[in-house]
């Protein structure tokens, strides 16, 4: 299995920290939120990576190379411009082969385990759905949510008393959810998610552990301190 890692956004509250320097490379306790990424890709087994660029791109090949240092193997999709989520997969879809992939957020920090998501991929090679997202409790800053969780494990569009919940910008996906889009063309991909919903082709999880998406300054010393608060328990 292969997965990509969404890197091209500028990240413009992360202001003044991302003037020079790719969100994604930010270090949390001393290692960038990148590399942990990868980590955690790694340590489930997955070691294929394809990772898309765009504001200052040159940084992230020079950190990370062709990903040996790290025990991976990397492949980029660089962007002229960020073509937003859905516009940068479908750009990378022919790096990320005719299989499902796991798609994440370079700016993301969870203790979410890869594994598990891939162990999801035979569903949808089985044409039971196109895409699979994980869902975590609304955070302080979301409180409206995005999606609600339906029956069976079902992605719902939110609803009217139905409880909702954030998409955590962790996803598995198989290519035929991009069928007709072509490459170089920014979109977002809630068009496609709220498609695969209605056709009933979208399933989902809740991971309700340690989650953070990084978009301000102080949301990023924030985990510094708990990452720290961690080692020294």
């Amino acid at each position: 299995m292969k997965a990509m890692i969404l890197a091209a956004g500028r990240g413009e509250r992360m202001r003044p920290l991302t003037d020079d320097c790719p969100k994604p490379l930010l270090p949390v306790a001393g290692r960038p939120l990148i590399a942990r990424q990868i980590d955690a890709l790694r340590a489930a087994g997955i070691t294929d990576i394809v990772i898309n660029t765009a504001w200052r791109g040159e940084r992230l090949v020079q950190a990370l190379g062709d990903g040996g240092a790290l025990g991976v193997t990397i492949a980029w999709s660089h962007e002229s411009e960020a073509l937003e989520t859905g516009g940068g997969i479908a750009t990378a879809l022919p790096l990320l082969g005719a299989e499902p992939f796991i798609a994440v957020s370079g700016d993301v920090f969870a203790d979410y385990d890869y594994a598990a998501l891939a162990a999801r991929a035979p569903a949808l090679i089985g044409d039971h759905s196109d895409v699979h997202l994980v869902l975590v409790p609304n955070p302080d800053f979301h409180p409206g949510g995005d999606f609600a969780l339906g029956e069976g494990g079902r992605l719902a569009r939110r609803a009217a008393g139905a409880a909702s919940y954030t998409f955590g910008n962790i996803g598995l996906y198989h290519p035929r959810l991009f069928a007709g889009r072509a490459p170089n063309v920014r979109f977002k991909l809630l068009e496609l998610y709220l498609a695969a919903i209605d056709a009933g082709r979208a399933g989902a999880e809740l991971f309700e552990g340690a989650w953070h998406n990084l978009g301000t300054p102080d949301q990023l010393a924030a985990l510094d301190r708990e990452l720290a608060a961690r080692a020294a328990a």
